[in-house]
């Protein structure tokens, strides 16, 4: 069963994975859930399309069409934190980003939190280590670029505005520091503000599937939102999500596209280490 992933197959060392910017809810979860707008609310927006220029430059995509919100396949299947001691939302999330209750009554138990990761996480990633492992067996080594995006403000979960690029990379252990420092260049060559393993280091996909030594160097980009989208003071119904907007968000994809490119051409270099 998926159907719910959609994939796009290139034949350059690069993966770019999309976990979060789904929004479909399926029937018999819908009506669990206070409102269908904020089981979707905390979508990663429009990020697929923002990096819709990637493929013209021979990557992968692997995206998933189901909400976070019915499970959210940037987490640890066993359910323990990725950040202990910090504010964060579960695998199967009960509460938005704010805090809000997400079900109207009782939270998935246990055996439906099984059920889902069956049906829904599994697939997911057994599609993405499959072509993780098709483009390791064509490069000496290849680049998963984890890709998502969040609000500016989300008091939950950290002080003040977010810097527009949050690089993560698990304190350097996901990929190659010469990586990291090609994409941390670029950003900071950019008008826009920085920041690397700050509040988002990475999160399941990047920790789990960056294996330098193996090859796979995985990096995570968390975008402020307000970089490619108008973005209000406090979304509601009415206003959230703003519409997709090429023009607004061409600044920003052009630094995107030098960052893709960094990710290529580290890549194929033979310098450093696998």
């Amino acid at each position: 069963m998926t159907g719910f992933v959609e994939v796009h197959r290139g034949e350059a060392p690069l993966v770019i994975s999309f976990p979060h910017t789904g929004t479909d809810v399926p029937a018999e979860i819908e009506g669990q859930f206070v409102s269908p707008w904020l089981a979707r609310r905390d979508a990663d927006w429009w990020i697929d399309r923002l990096y819709g220029f990637a493929r013209t430059l021979g990557a992968t995509t692997v995206r998933t069409r189901i909400s976070r919100s019915v499970i959210d396949v940037n987490r640890d299947p066993s359910g323990a934190s990725l950040y202990p001691g910090q504010a964060t939302t579960e695998l199967c999330p009960t509460t938005t980003f704010d805090g809000e209750p997400l079900y109207a009554g009782a939270a998935p138990d246990e055996i439906e939190v099984g059920r889902r990761r069956m049906l829904w996480f599994q697939p997911y990633h057994d599609v993405l280590a499959g072509e993780i492992a098709r483009l390791r067996g064509a490069h000496r080594r290849i680049v998963l670029y984890d890709a998502h995006s969040i609000r500016s403000h989300v008091p939950r979960l950290f002080d003040g505005e977010l810097p527009q690029f949050n690089i993560g990379t698990n304190d350097g252990t996901t990929c190659d520091p010469a990586l990291r420092d090609a994409v941390t260049a670029t950003c900071a060559a950019s008008p826009y503000s920085h920041v690397v393993d700050g509040r988002f280091r990475g999160g399941w996909t990047t920790r789990h599937y960056g294996q330098p030594r193996d090859g796979v160097h995985a990096i995570q980009m968390e975008l402020a939102i307000r970089g490619y989208m108008a973005e209000p003071d406090a979304p509601t119904l009415q206003n959230w999500p703003t519409a997709w907007n090429a023009e607004v968000a061409a600044p920003l994809t052009a630094i995107l596209r030098d960052i893709l490119r960094n990710c290529l051409d580290f890549a194929r270099s033979t310098k450093g280490s696998l």
